[in-house]
């Protein structure tokens, strides 16, 4: 369907200008639209990960309401309803939304320095002190995504239904296998249910964070994966995500963890959780980064011995690439931290 089309179901009749595509996102399709009247983020929402839509939305009005009314000194980002007022909007089994787009706003891909990766990550410790400071039980997004006993039995389901790929990934997968013992912790903490239940944002990579033209962090914005969970999940990623200063899929370079932004994203974490934190979520912030890293290889391999039915590809080794990626990183992060 022409996005025309749908941009006309949300804001009617306006001249549109432009739209164009935001390419940095793994899931969702989204476009950077400019009309007469000024400029909205349009997504079309990937139904095959995110099953209920609807929950997104509900998720994000109640973060919203609960950030407004607390004197949060950020920006967040409104959604725009359809004209019929409603959440979103379906046509030929696709799923769109519309959302607020900030002006003068500025996103990195990664961080360009210790003080932007210091600046993002204490902005998202703010976030999570505002939110966590009443209880909320959000609607489920995505079930079982922070349940790594059931990302570990999937990787050893592709595994035994895999053939052609097993080969290519061989050393990868050699290299999981040595590790399989690494999320053992994790799942014993987790079923003894020994981890604060927390509001999380689950996806705290800097493209996520909104910055001015000083550098400074004035929006969390892709609320879709809010979750209840363990804070410590979104300490790891972001480890995984800010310390890794090659690309994604760069599959070949050995030295990609950066230890300096470690240190810079630990501080800016703890700025306003320090206090806030129990002693075992602090004891184990190290684990988590560990961990979530050697999560995150695990699911871009399964999804590469998959065919590549869960995350975007543009060639067939990406998610292979991928898997290389973070596991150069998880190198990098042990030797750092041993």
């Amino acid at each position: 369907m022409d996005p025309k089309i749908i941009v006309n179901q949300f804001l009617g009749s306006v001249e549109i200008l432009s739209i164009m595509p935001i390419e940095n996102g793994l899931i969702n399709h989204t476009f950077l639209v400019e009309t007469e009247s000024g400029k909205f983020i349009l997504q079309q929402i990937n139904t095959f990960i995110f099953k209920n839509p609807n929950a997104i939305q509900n998720n994000h009005l109640k973060i919203n309401e609960i950030l407004d009314r607390s004197g949060y000194s950020k920006k967040t980002v409104k959604i725009i309803p359809t004209l019929s007022n409603d959440l979103l909007f379906e046509k030929n089994n696709k799923t769109w939304r519309m959302l607020e787009y900030l002006e003068n706003s500025v996103t990195f891909l990664k961080p360009s320095s210790t003080e932007i990766a210091f600046e993002a990550t204490k902005c998202l410790s703010e976030f999570y002190k505002i939110i966590n400071q009443e209880q909320i039980i959000l609607e489920e997004t995505l079930p079982d995504f922070i349940n790594f006993e059931k990302r570990v039995n999937d990787f050893k389901t592709a595994l035994i239904q895999e053939t052609e790929r097993k080969k290519t990934a061989e050393k990868e997968i050699n290299f999981i296998l040595e590790y399989l013992s690494l999320p053992e912790k994790w799942i014993e903490l987790q079923n003894q249910e020994s981890l604060p239940n927390r509001v999380i944002h689950a996806d705290p990579k800097i493209s996520n964070i909104l910055f001015d033209n000083e550098n400074k962090a004035i929006a969390v914005i892709d609320l879709d994966t809010m979750m209840n969970g363990t804070i410590l999940y979104d300490f790891g990623d972001m480890i995984r995500s800010y310390t890794n200063n090659s690309d994604e899929d760069e599959g070949s370079v050995s030295d990609n963890f950066d230890a300096e932004n470690y240190v810079a994203v630990k501080d800016g974490f703890l700025f306003y959780l320090k206090e806030t934190l129990t002693p075992i979520e602090l004891e184990n912030l190290d684990y988590a980064a560990q961990l979530i890293t050697y999560i995150q290889a695990v699911r871009f391999l399964t999804d590469y011995l998959n065919h590549d039915i869960y995350y975007s590809v543009k060639y067939d080794l990406q998610n292979l690439d991928r898997t290389k990626n973070q596991i150069n990183l998880l190198k990098g992060l042990q030797l750092f931290l041993n």
